[in-house]
């Protein structure tokens, strides 16, 4: 029966011994040799910068940034839409509220993703400054030496010249400038006795491309950076025949960039003179309506503009993904509809509302939703909500539907309340929504009083004497959106820099050749070539063929026959040509 005996060296035996007697003492273990040197403070700062500006970790924050950007288009963004972020945390009572602490509804703006986007701009800065200044030393140092066996290299040649050729002082020119020719930055390294060679080296731009696509990518990192400070977006509503200015009061809605002031506001101003709707209106061959009969084809928005304070009204079109431009900023219509014009008297006959009213269409037939608020009406305060019909029908148990977008015979049917609108408590309200739960009603469906039912020109009495409404006509409105931002163009600028960059530095070749110039034993000129390519190049080959194609042109060279007669053994031939 064999036993295993584990032998432990003295040495380790002795260093296990002492860190015992100084751990029992409380003195600090010494340094031996083979240990791992401390790093320190600064160390582990240096070890931290190296890490951070390594290409891996670029594209790692690269990656870790798209995925960061995936939450802004899977819930609703403050910026975009406040409303629908409300809503979303009110139906979410459970992660609304967490979500919103960790800032998933203000993505862009949120810490984690500010932070993803600063260290990735340093690690950029650090990969590129180091780069460019190695690349800066290569463009100026000579081409590198030239091998002793060019037989080696993937592209190789050799001509062997006729007695009249040139001297080798001249070759080895002659040499150089076919070189340059192609493109190569050569290097003449002759010897004493007129021999010598060539380096050469091309295919610098491939790295420039390289940097110069980093480059680009840090320039769009800055300017979409600046645009989202000094941005700012709106809406607003205009109705036929009136105008707007841009000024921060008259906005409907306004998000502006962290950076923004009041005073980056060009003076414009733009008013509505018409709006044009273009529906299909094609039949089929049996003169029915086709399948796509009423479906909305064009919007064109008649409209005066004036860029500037001192400038000309001009009139114009805005029309659907052409925006016009003012002041630096882009308009463009988003929406339009039909905004009915409506007066709305108290108990006691004195005006409480008119003026045109913002629907909202719900469907492709133009039904819209309409609310009038009345909170100056006395004795009671007056609220209407309903549909406006561009083309009612009747369709039965005393319901109307529209039939078409186009106004054909524009009705409105509207239910009245009146009670307390809670307007006066100072609290934000929706004016599309009307909340019915505290008001009283005066005219339904379900009621004895009926509905209200106008046309225009029409006017109905209220029961109970609290009030009547008028509808008088129709007017068209627009929705605008209005942005401004002063780094779009710059991130175009720089993305189609990026894309130059990258297509040379994937379809340039960096590329190495050396031609050396030697004396035969016969006391003829020999002239050997090869050439390297730094990573893949599949047309190496081409290039090896062009050069000897040129270089045969300027001298005259032995013909192989020649040759084999010189030298019995045909493989002690110079005159030769191999390629990968």
């Amino acid at each position: 029966m064999s036993r295993r005996y584990d032998v432990v060296p003295s040495a380790h035996r002795d260093n296990a011994r002492e860190d015992a007697m100084n751990e029992a003492s409380g003195e600090p273990r010494p340094r031996r040799q083979g240990d791992a040197p401390a790093l320190g403070f600064v160390g582990l700062l240096r070890w931290a910068w190296t890490q951070l500006t390594s290409m891996r970790t670029a594209l790692m924050l690269l990656l870790l940034l798209a995925v960061a950007a995936v939450p802004g288009s899977l819930f609703p963004q403050r910026l975009q839409d406040d409303f629908a972020v409300q809503t979303w945390i009110e139906d979410n009572p459970t992660w609304g509220p967490i979500l919103d602490s960790l800032q998933f509804f203000d993505v862009y703006s949120s810490f984690w993703f500010s932070a993803i986007y600063l260290l990735l701009f340093i690690s950029l800065i650090g990969c590129i400054i180091p780069r460019a200044r190695k690349h800066w030393q290569q463009m100026r140092s000579a081409p590198p030496r030239t091998p002793k066996r060019l037989q080696r290299l993937p592209e190789y040649g050799a001509l062997e010249l006729e007695d009249d050729a040139p001297p080798p002082e001249q070759t080895l020119r002659d040499a150089a400038g076919v070189l340059r020719k192609r493109g190569y930055r050569t290097d003449i390294r002759a010897e004493e006795d007129g021999t010598g060679s060539v380096g050469a080296e091309k295919g610098y731009l491939k790295e420039v491309g390289n940097i110069i696509f980093h480059v680009s990518l840090v320039g769009v990192l800055i300017c979409v950076a600046l645009g989202s400070l000094f941005s700012y977006r709106g809406q607003k509503v205009i109705v036929e025949d009136e105008g707007f200015v841009n000024a921060l009061a008259a906005y409907d809605n306004f998000y502006p960039g962290a950076w923004f002031q009041e005073g980056q506001l060009d003076p414009f101003g733009i008013q509505l003179n018409g709006f044009d709707r273009t529906f299909d209106r094609q039949l089929d061959a049996d003169g029915e309506p086709s399948e796509g009969f009423g479906s909305a084809i064009d919007f064109t928005a008649d409209v005066t503009v004036q860029d500037g304070a001192d400038a000309e009204p001009e009139e114009t079109t805005l029309r659907v993904n052409h925006p016009v431009t003012l002041g630096g900023a882009n308009l463009y219509l988003v929406g339009n509809g039909y905004a009915p014009v409506v007066t709305v008297r108290d108990g006691e006959g004195e005006v409480a509302f008119s003026g045109p009213v913002i629907t909202r269409p719900d469907d492709s037939t133009y039904t819209s939703m309409m609310v009038v608020k009345a909170p100056d009406a006395n004795p009671e305060q007056l609220g209407f909500q309903g549909l406006f019909l561009p083309s009612a029908v009747d369709a039965g148990d005393g319901m109307a539907v529209s039939v078409d977008p186009e106004l054909g015979n524009p009705e409105l049917h509207l239910n009245s309340y009146y009670g307390d609108l809670g307007l006066d408590d100072g609290l934000p309200q929706n004016v599309y929504v009307l909340d019915t739960e505290d008001l009283d009603v005066l005219n339904s469906r379900e009621v004895d009083a009926g509905g209200v039912v106008l046309s225009p020109g029409e006017v109905q009495e209220l029961p109970d004497g609290l009030g009547e409404i008028e509808f008088h006509d129709v007017q068209d409105y627009i929705a605008i959106d209005i942005t401004y931002n002063p780094g779009e163009l710059g991130v175009l600028a720089f993305a189609l820099l990026a894309t130059g960059g990258l297509l040379g530095s994937l379809f340039l070749r960096r590329r190495r050749a050396w031609v050396t110039v030697e004396r035969t034993d016969a006391g003829r000129t020999l002239v050997r070539y090869g050439l390297l390519s730094r990573g893949e190049d599949f047309t190496l080959r081409e290039e090896s063929i062009a050069l000897r194609t040129q270089l045969e042109e300027n001298w005259p060279v032995r013909p192989p026959d020649a040759q084999q007669q010189d030298r019995p053994n045909p493989a002690d031939s110079p005159t030769e040509t191999r390629g990968s």
